[in-house]
């Protein structure tokens, strides 16, 4: 599947605001604290005015690129998530959370989701004792993620080993740090996320 490739930090200066796709480098050497203006020779140049729908792209587009998912997958999760009973936002960012990529990396397992998505890919994770490598595998409240015995081998499980019991994690999810496997005990909170971008927003967006 395509996928971008470029420097993300660029994607960060364009949505004026860190999205921490870098995992430890967004903390420690992030280039919109350097350059905190829109990448381009117009950059300094003057700005017209967005307009709603451009606010609301803009909003889509920081949504896309955190979770890293194209635009027709994104699509599809918009229309899972109208089709839910509750608040479509709501709906939306738990479709988002509930990927595995994403679970692999707010278990501390990975420093960002691309690197959950890398991990994944690889074959370092199971799910209820067999391997999935695709990274949108959706997850169920109660399914064991854990290392496969590749996963083990590896040197970044040496690492995350070391590290995961400096690393919490959210109230929806629970880890069991001796034996290196965690799972969703609920359905995510969306107030405790600390999102980046407004779900409603990207609702009305679609919904025009």
């Amino acid at each position: 599947m395509a996928r971008y490739t470029g420097p993300v930090c660029r994607i960060c200066r364009r949505a004026g605001i860190k999205l921490y796709l870098k995992g430890e480098k967004c903390f420690t050497k992030c280039t919109i604290d350097r350059r905190p203006v829109p990448p381009g020779e117009r950059a300094n140049a003057r700005r017209r005015k967005v307009s709603d729908r451009g606010l609301q792209l803009r909003e889509k587009q920081k949504a896309r690129y955190t979770y890293g998912v194209l635009e027709r997958q994104f699509r599809r999760y918009y229309e899972e998530a109208v089709r839910r009973p509750g608040v479509s936002g709501e709906n939306l960012v738990r479709l988002l959370e509930m990927r595995l990529d994403n679970i692999v990396f707010r278990l501390g397992f990975a420093d960002s989701r691309n690197q959950g998505r890398q991990l994944v890919r690889h074959g370092h994770f199971s799910v209820n004792g067999r391997k999935v490598n695709i990274p949108s595998y959706s997850v169920r409240i109660g399914d064991v993620i854990a290392w496969t015995e590749r996963g083990r081998r590896s040197e970044i499980f040496k690492v995350v080993q070391e590290q995961i019991a400096s690393r919490g994690v959210l109230s929806w999810l629970s880890i069991t740090t001796d034996t290196m496997e965690g799972r969703p005990i609920a359905l995510p909170e969306v107030p405790e996320l600390d999102l980046r971008f407004n779900p409603n927003v990207i609702i009305e967006h679609y919904a025009r």
